[in-house]
């Protein structure tokens, strides 16, 4: 399984993308808006774990130009309460 981790807080990427190699699962990431965009126009993925406060365009705009080609399945993440 090839996931996509879009998150801007290194220490979090880490630690997430971490968990997840640990069981054997083929991690990529993006940092920001853009980058997340470039992968997923240029890969298939079975899963996006989608940081929801990115920087300049947020996660909500990342879900809506993904829905608007694909249904793979996108978990929300956020530290928001």
């Amino acid at each position: 399984m090839k996931i996509l981790v879009v998150e801007d807080e290194q220490s979090l990427r880490e630690m997430i993308i971490d968990s997840l190699s640990r069981e054997h699962f083929v991690v990529e990431y993006a940092p920001d808006y853009s980058t997340a965009m470039e992968k997923i126009n240029d890969y298939d993925y079975d899963c996006i774990l989608l940081d929801i406060m990115l920087p300049k365009m947020d996660g909500w705009q990342v879900c809506r130009e993904v829905r608007k080609k694909s249904s793979v399945p996108i978990i929300m993440i956020t530290a928001k309460g």
